[in-house]
């Protein structure tokens, strides 16, 4: 700094004001400071600013997985809202290992981020009261926190699950089949739920066979969608409850002679431009990411704000496979 406000022909205060964007300095004195930084190739010490403020300027998101298209406009508003506020993201999967999220937000808070935006895996987040009573703001998105009172973001997977199943019973479907997640994830419970809530208000009984929980890998999707669609009384449309279920639906459904409906929860790349396009309950990722980072700002900015639960509304949209109806 000292270089600089020599080069400059200015004080050390002047080149502080410049550097960390603080008023009080004209337009040709700024330049002058801004065009002696460029030519010392100054940088700030964040390290020194740090022990300063008490703040690192960086926030951390725990992942689930970084491959899946759903968490990509998740990240980026979590980033974009982290930007506005000066702050930088620092970002890392926990693979759906419980063991590997607690690792992760643990090793980023010895890195003395700010604040943390958690979509769980684990269901006991105790392990984080020490690292909260500290003052990390932390805002769990997706999923609710486990065993402790946080602040969590989520998308109506209840409702959003309801809709769907309701809309392929409009359509005349009575032997609906619904493949899912994990069943100790909290979204998989849910749209199973919805499920359950739309063919019990209906009247309709759901047979064992119909329902299947569990890794969302190719091969055991494909599996259960074959085992619900044969028989003597197969399906006849198909709910699934995730991306990743629906693409594999997709493709077994495809070789097969005769059409099956289908609805998925959560939207896709591409969804739009298959033959039927694909019917789906939209949530709102970015959103998700924008709400869940915007709380965690106010609570750095020091609001006294009790733990909430935030839902955000889902929708459906028809595209064509949702809409085949049942063979006679």
């Amino acid at each position: 700094m000292k270089d600089v406000a020599a080069r400059a022909g200015v004080g050390l205060k002047t080149v502080s004001r410049v550097v960390n964007g603080e008023p009080g300095v004209t337009p040709d004195t700024e330049k002058r400071v801004q065009d002696a930084i460029d030519a010392l190739g100054f940088r700030r010490n964040d390290s020194a600013r740090v022990l300063r403020k008490g703040r690192t300027a960086t926030v951390g998101l725990v992942l689930e997985d970084l491959a899946d298209p759903f968490y990509g406009p998740l990240n980026r508003a979590v980033e974009e809202v982290a930007r506005a506020h000066g702050a930088l993201l620092i970002n890392g999967s926990s693979a759906e290992d419980p063991d590997r999220e607690r690792e992760l937000a643990l090793a980023l808070c010895a890195r003395r981020v700010d604040g943390l935006v958690v979509i769980p895996a684990g269901d006991d987040h105790r392990y984080l009261e020490p690292e909260i009573r500290a003052g990390v703001a932390t805002v769990f998105v997706d999923r609710p926190a486990g065993r402790i009172d946080a602040d969590v973001v989520l998308s109506d997977s209840f409702g959003g699950a309801r809709d769907g199943v309701a809309h392929l019973i409009a359509g005349g479907h009575r032997r609906i089949g619904f493949i899912g997640d994990h069943p100790h994830i909290h979204t998989a419970t849910e749209r199973l739920r919805g499920y359950r809530a739309a063919m019990e208000d209906a009247g309709l009984p759901v047979a064992g066979s119909w329902v299947s929980l569990g890794p969302t890998a190719p091969d055991r999707v494909a599996a259960a969608a074959r085992s619900m669609l044969s028989g003597p009384e197969p399906v006849t449309a198909l709910f699934a409850g995730n991306n990743r279920v629906t693409v594999t639906a997709v493709r077994v459904l495809a070789s097969l002679p005769r059409p099956v409906a289908l609805v998925g929860f959560d939207d896709f790349e591409l969804a739009d431009l298959l033959n039927p396009g694909i019917t789906v309950i939209a949530q709102d990722a970015a959103a998700l990411g924008r709400v869940a980072t915007d709380r965690l700002f106010q609570r750095l900015a020091g609001a006294d704000l009790p733990p909430a639960r935030i839902e955000l509304p889902t929708r459906l949209i028809p595209r064509g496979s949702g809409e085949i109806p049942p063979a006679s």
